[in-house]
């Protein structure tokens, strides 16, 4: 009988005890945010995406929350998105991911899997521009091509990371003349549009965003849009396409940058934190400086930018072993 009662007993507190975890989790899910979140961008500082995390955590600054910019730059992107799958599913770190980190995982250079993370919502569709110091002889996209044919496989093309978007299209300029580059990857792009501006490389495949102060400032000079139609922030620069060149042989390629949760985040505290972004990336100071940077805004979030990054992940799988794979032999 005692052993009967000692058993009703332990079946009772565990059951309060669940009772008390479920409904502290709860609480802790309805009082979502009560401390800072910590935002993980895996690039240097002064790219085109701390900058937008940073505008980011201004904004939502004004409204009384804290987010924590963290750089954790590092294999294209990989080591800071490893922290971000490792970290706890409670919401308080999320991370930036980028097209970049899915070329990576399209050629198996990481173990990352797109699996481990929730998509939340897309910040920036970036379209990339080819540039060359302003003072260059070749300014322009046919002088770039003429110069290329003159120096095969020894033009230098600088990149923010390796194996990513930027590097597959700046493997495609070289191509529109027939011939390799000397890919120069980085750990940002506020490195190469320095080095670029010193005369250090040759050219860059880069965001408008990246550049805009150094293009503004008459020491790198803008040539080609890797898009089929030309930019608002940049009108006088026309595209590949309407040069004749073809750089999306193998189909249609977007840069873009998203904000990730890791995967067990629970569901409520990712609708807010999908809530609490989206107000930011729609504040009109947010829009205004992606205007001006080139880069567009949308609404793409939740599901729908899980099914986007999914489509880019397998155009990505088709187009990185056709350039890379063929850059290689």
């Amino acid at each position: 009988m005692a052993s009967r009662t000692f058993l009703v007993t332990a079946v009772r507190a565990l059951a309060v005890a669940a009772l008390t975890v479920t409904g502290t989790a709860a609480l802790a899910q309805d009082n979502f945010p009560n401390k800072e979140i910590r935002l993980v961008v895996p690039w240097n500082a002064g790219g085109s995406n701390d900058i937008a995390a940073r505008q980011i955590s201004q904004i939502l600054a004004a409204e009384g929350i804290t987010v924590i910019v963290e750089n954790v730059p590092g294999a294209t992107g990989s080591i800071g998105m490893t922290r971000v799958a490792n970290a706890a599913p409670d919401g308080y770190t999320i991370g930036m991911g980028t097209s970049s980190t899915l070329a990576l995982i399209a050629q198996g250079l990481t173990p990352l899997k797109n699996e481990q993370f929730a998509p939340l919502v897309r910040v920036t569709l970036d379209p990339l521009v080819l540039l060359t110091p302003a003072s260059a002889p070749y300014g322009s996209l046919e002088g770039f091509v003429a110069h290329l044919k003159k120096k095969p496989g020894k033009v230098s093309i600088g990149t923010p990371g390796n194996n990513n978007l930027n590097h597959i299209f700046a493997v495609m300029s070289g191509r529109a003349a027939g011939v390799d580059i000397v890919a120069v990857p980085y750990t940002g792009g506020s490195k190469v549009v320095t080095d670029l501006a010193g005369k250090q490389l040759e050219a860059a495949v880069l965001k408008p965003s990246e550049s805009k102060a150094q293009i503004d400032g008459g020491l790198v000079k803008p040539i080609a849009v890797f898009a089929n139609e030309r930019l608002k922030a940049l009108p006088d620069v026309p595209t590949f396409k309407e040069k004749g060149y073809d750089v999306f042989p193998y189909g249609p390629l977007v840069q873009m940058a998203y904000l990730v949760a890791p995967a067990r985040t629970p569901p409520a505290v990712q609708e807010k934190l999908i809530a609490i972004f989206s107000r930011a990336i729609h504040n009109a100071k947010f829009k205004a400086m992606a205007d001006s940077g080139g880069a567009i805004v949308d609404d793409l979030k939740g599901a729908a930018l899980a099914r986007e990054i999914d489509n880019v992940q397998k155009s990505l799988n088709e187009v990185g072993k056709k350039v890379f794979v063929a850059e290689k032999k």
